[in-house]
C-alpha cells in the first residue's frame, strides 16, 4: 500500500507546556509539526489541522470547529479537506518528533495485509506499556467517516436539515447546516468513543531505534526526544 493521505493534529491546548504553541516546539532545531510532516512527505494530500505556519505548500491548513473542540473534531475537519480520492489516512499527533517513513510505513504494510470480513479498519501504534496510541496510526476512510457519522449522530440525534422538507427548500444550505451541526456535536468527544466504533489492530514497535510513538506533552519529553536522537 503506497497511496495515502495524511491528517495531522496540532491545535491541542498544551496546558502543560504552559499554553505555548507545542507542535512548534523545536526538537534539534525543528518544530515537531514539521518532523511529522516530514514523515509523511509522499502522502496526498497533507493536511494539517491546527494554527497555520510556515509550512510546505502543498500542505492544506484548517481548523476544527469550534477551535479546541479536541482530536475528533479536528479529526472531522482534517477529513473534509481529502476529497473522495484517498482509501487511507494517517492521522497524527503533530507532537511526534520521532515518527519515521519507515514507521508509517509498517503501519500501512500491517493494514494492507488485512484482508476478508473481519479486516481492521486501522492499525495504531502501541507504546512500551501496551497502550493504543490511536493518534499515531492509519485508517480506512470510509469507515473512519461513518464512525464519525455515527459518533455526532449518537450525541446530537438528527443533524439541521436532515429532513425533507428543509432539504426541498434549499439543498446546498441544509447540507452546510449539516456539517455544521456534525461539527459540534464532536467538540469534545473523545477518541475512545471514535475507536470504540471501529475494528483495531494494534502495532507493538520492535525495531531498533527511538519509539516513533513518543508524544511530547512537557518540556521534559522534548529534551526525552532530543537525548534520544543524538
Amino acid at each position: 500500500m503506497t497511496a495515502y493521505a495524511a491528517v495531522v493534529l496540532a491545535g491541542g491546548a498544551a496546558r502543560r507546556m504552559g499554553g505555548r504553541d507545542k507542535p512548534a516546539v523545536p526538537v534539534h532545531g525543528r518544530p515537531m509539526r514539521d518532523l511529522v510532516l516530514a514523515a509523511v512527505a509522499d502522502a496526498v494530500p497533507r493536511v494539517l489541522v491546527g494554527p497555520d505556519g510556515a509550512l510546505p505548500a502543498d500542505v492544506l491548513v484548517t481548523r476544527e470547529e469550534p477551535a479546541g473542540g479536541g482530536p475528533v473534531a479536528a479529526t472531522y475537519a482534517g477529513l473534509a479537506l481529502l476529497g473522495p480520492g484517498p482509501a487511507v489516512v494517517a492521522l497524527l499527533a503533530a507532537d511526534l518528533p520521532l515518527l519515521t517513513r519507515p514507521a508509517v510505513g509498517a503501519l500501512l504494510d500491517t493494514l494492507a495485509a488485512e484482508a476478508g470480513p473481519a479486516a481492521a479498519d486501522g492499525v495504531c501504534l502501541v507504546d512500551d506499556r501496551g497502550r493504543r496510541q490511536p493518534l499515531c496510526g492509519v485508517w480506512r476512510v470510509p469507515t473512519l467517516r461513518a464512525a464519525l457519522d455515527r459518533v455526532a449522530a449518537r450525541r446530537s440525534g438528527p443533524a439541521p436539515g436532515a429532513d425533507g422538507a428543509a432539504s426541498a427548500g434549499n439543498p446546498a444550505s441544509a447540507e452546510d447546516a449539516g456539517r455544521a451541526g456534525q461539527a459540534a456535536a464532536l467538540a469534545g468527544a473523545s477518541m475512545r468513543e471514535l475507536l470504540g466504533e471501529l475494528t483495531v489492530r494494534e502495532l507493538a514497535w520492535s525495531a531498533a531505534g527511538p519509539p516513533p510513538w513518543f508524544d511530547c506533552d512537557t518540556d521534559s519529553d522534548v529534551r526525552r526526544a532530543e537525548e534520544w536522537t543524538r
